[in-house]
């Protein structure tokens, strides 16, 4: 019994409760009627125990076929066809197993018949229409539940893949760098390969996770900047403003090396001046806000809200977390490119934190 679903249970309860009073009322009235009280037993018991079966055989034979909408004759019949077999078997049952001492049961017997199929015709009838409303219920709820879990691992797929798509990309990137520095600077060559390893190490390990705290983000993407610093040397120069009540919040996995990378080819790719990189972050109304400020050269690159596959995959990302397409914000203002994103917080984590701070 322990197996079967709660909802079930409650039904099989309330079905049995309800046959039971429907017996116990019909047993009244026959003794009412002035026959006795085993007589009145056989009858109620018997008639309703076969009505009671019919029922539940027909709600079992909507349970793995319910008729379309233009096809509820098809219930109609079934209905009509339940009740007269049900009718036929308690005309040779009833008087089979009645004792014969009181005679005039066998003529009111008789004459109750029509009315006997009437009252079954209606129970077996709703019986019908609650388990097609039943079983419709359910499975619309499969339905959903279904969709619900096939969207799921569409939106699932397709964050992966986003996620997929960033590493080669900086990857390539970093191979050329070591290609080129093998004959020149044979040393930072071996130390971009280690970095490159603890790198591509680090990112292994992070794929499962879809979440994770400020604070393990921003390690991650220190070594990242560590990777860049040696194409750039000198040139890149990156400024943290990170406090404390921010760390321990959660962002998307893998969410802030396209935003920096996105920086540092405006910011350096198209300049040949030192670059110097903001990222800062603020906690405001349960919300986690990320910029990342970088100088361009208006003449040479025109940035633009969704520039390049590194912001429309954050735009995307998180449109697909949080169905929201106002998460992402870029500006240009005095040769300063600002790009923004929004995280919200479901709730803040102050065990994490704590953890995270021990």
């Amino acid at each position: 019994m322990s197996s079967i679903p709660f909802s079930e249970r409650r039904f099989v309860f309330v079905f049995s409760a309800w046959w039971l009073l429907w017996s116990a009322m019909q047993v009244w009235i026959l003794y009412k009627l002035e026959f006795s009280w085993q007589t009145a037993a056989i009858d109620s018991l018997l008639s309703n125990f076969l009505l009671s079966a019919s029922c539940v055989l027909i709600s079992n034979n909507l349970k793995y076929y319910l008729p379309q909408r233009q096809r509820y004759w098809y219930l109609l019949a079934l209905c009509v066809l339940t009740a007269g077999a049900w009718l036929l078997a308690i005309r040779y049952a009833i008087p089979y197993v009645m004792p014969g001492n009181d005679p005039g049961y066998l003529s009111f017997f008789t004459r109750s018949l029509p009315v006997r199929f009437g009252i079954a015709f209606l129970a077996i009838c709703c019986m019908a229409m609650i388990s097609v409303l039943w079983y419709g219920f359910e499975d619309q709820k499969i339905t959903a539940r279904r969709k619900s879990e096939a969207e799921q691992l569409t939106k699932d797929a397709e964050l992966y893949k986003l996620r997929q798509q960033l590493q080669p990309h900086f990857l390539f990137n970093s191979l050329n760098s070591i290609n080129a520095l093998i004959g020149t600077r044979p040393q930072e060559a071996r130390s971009m390969v280690q970095q490159l390893s603890e790198f591509l190490r680090g990112t292994l390990k992070r794929e499962e996770q879809q979440w994770m705290p400020l604070e393990e983000e921003l390690q991650y993407l220190r070594l990242y900047l560590d990777i860049e610093r040696v194409r750039f040397g000198n040139r890149l120069s990156v400024e943290f403003d990170t406090p404390e009540n921010t760390m321990a919040l959660r962002i998307p996995a893998m969410i802030l090396q396209p935003l920096v990378e996105n920086a540092i080819k405006f910011g350096l790719y198209d300049t040949t001046g030192d670059t110097s990189i903001s990222i800062r972050t603020a906690l405001q109304n349960q919300v986690l806000e990320i910029t990342v400020q970088n100088p361009y050269d208006p003449e040479t690159a025109q940035p633009r809200r969704g520039t390049g596959f590194g912001l429309h995959s954050i735009e995307r990302r998180l449109y697909l977390l949080f169905a929201r397409k106002d998460l992402l914000r870029t500006s240009a203002s005095l040769n300063i490119f600002t790009t923004q994103i929004i995280i919200p917080q479901p709730e803040l984590l102050p065990e994490p934190a704590k953890k995270i701070s021990a």
